[in-house]
């Protein structure tokens, strides 16, 4: 069998994902940094990269064979042959694989420190009632101190883009976009997996995610003070 010169590289769930996540991320930091009447606005977006969290957790064992976390975690130990030129596989190499796993991670605080923080002024987390005053007040300088080192990792990652379209002359934006890339070496294979059901399941538990912390945000609201009757003179 002839082999082509392109691979199947990213599934279109991990690139709806991604592209969601992106403007999700940015339009975060945008509303959070406005704040005021945009707060209500750095809330919702929050809930929404909770969920497209989820949904790539799960994503990450019924995905495809590049989006799974088995793929990932193994490329995080190909750092030297990546340095001496020697690395094969297709999907993310090692220092790509440190970048998404650091970004996860870093996102990943944000919304749960989001989630609990207030400031008792502007913003209060759906989950502000689960930690003490003290707690949520910290949670949220936290939050906002986060925010510097969440710009730096997405500055790194552009840079990284740019010199590889330039450099290297792999347009990495044009592989999240088709799915498809250039075939480096003959044993680099297509992507299988990642079916219907499973991106189903994938979405689903992310909606459910978000309904749930909803959910236990409004048990844990207290109930507003009755207003006392006035007398009637």
């Amino acid at each position: 069998m002839e082999m082509s010169g392109h691979i199947k590289l990213w599934d279109a769930p991990l690139r709806l994902f991604h592209w969601l996540f992106a403007g999700a991320v940015i339009a975060a930091i945008v509303t959070g940094w406005v704040g005021g009447s945009l707060m209500p606005w750095h809330g919702r977006l929050g809930l929404l990269v909770l969920g497209l969290l989820v949904f790539r957790l799960t994503w990450g064992f019924v995905g495809s064979t590049y989006a799974r976390w088995p793929r990932i975690f193994a490329a995080t130990f190909g750092v030297k042959d990546y340095l001496q030129g020697n690395w094969r596989e297709a999907g993310h190499n090692p220092l790509g694989a440190f970048s998404v796993l650091a970004m996860l991670l870093l996102v990943s605080f944000q919304v749960a420190s989001g989630l609990m923080a207030t400031d008792d002024i502007a913003f209060q987390g759906p989950l502000h009632a689960l930690v003490s005053s003290e707690t949520g007040s910290a949670l949220s300088g936290l939050h906002r101190q986060a925010k510097w080192l969440l710009l730096v990792l997405i500055g790194m990652h552009i840079a990284a883009i740019i010199y590889y379209a330039l450099v290297m002359r792999r347009p990495l934006v044009r592989a999240m976009i088709a799915g498809r890339t250039q075939r480096e070496h003959p044993s680099q294979q297509d992507a299988r997996g990642g079916s219907l059901p499973a991106a189903v399941l994938a979405i689903a538990l992310g909606a459910a995610c978000v309904w749930g912390v909803q959910a236990v945000g409004d048990w844990l609201r207290p109930e507003p003070a009755a207003v006392a009757p006035s007398l009637d003179w």
